[in-house]
């Protein structure tokens, strides 16, 4: 999508801290983070949230979860864990329409969220 801010930012039209790449997804800091590591992983491909995922895109899902796994491991968070998490829409706390996976780590996280 053209006017997509993730999208023009896996162009590289828009800078940002990248922590990886590849042919299907991107992966940034936050510009805004909630933890000392706080980055985002997202599918190349768009796709405005979770709510409009098609069985097509499964595998594709699947694929970013297991590289947002190993990015965190990279990134320090293998022996204590980390927080994954999908927004979606506005009630869910989602405000880029581009489908994004948050990985947050480096301190303890507490529950609820808030």
């Amino acid at each position: 999508m053209d006017d997509c801010l993730f999208c023009k930012i896996a162009r590289g039209e828009i800078p940002s801290k990248k922590v990886f790449e590849d042919e299907e997804f991107f992966a940034f800091y936050d510009i805004a983070p909630k933890a000392p590591l706080h980055f985002l992983v997202i599918p190349k491909k768009h796709i405005a949230n979770l709510m409009e995922l098609e069985s097509g895109d499964s595998d594709l899902v699947g694929r970013l979860i297991f590289m947002a796994q190993e990015l965190a491991r990279e990134l320090g968070c293998g022996e204590k864990g980390a927080r994954f998490v999908f927004n979606c829409k506005s009630d869910g706390g989602q405000t880029v329409d581009h489908v994004h996976l948050h990985v947050l780590g480096g301190r303890a996280m507490d529950w609820p969220p808030g």
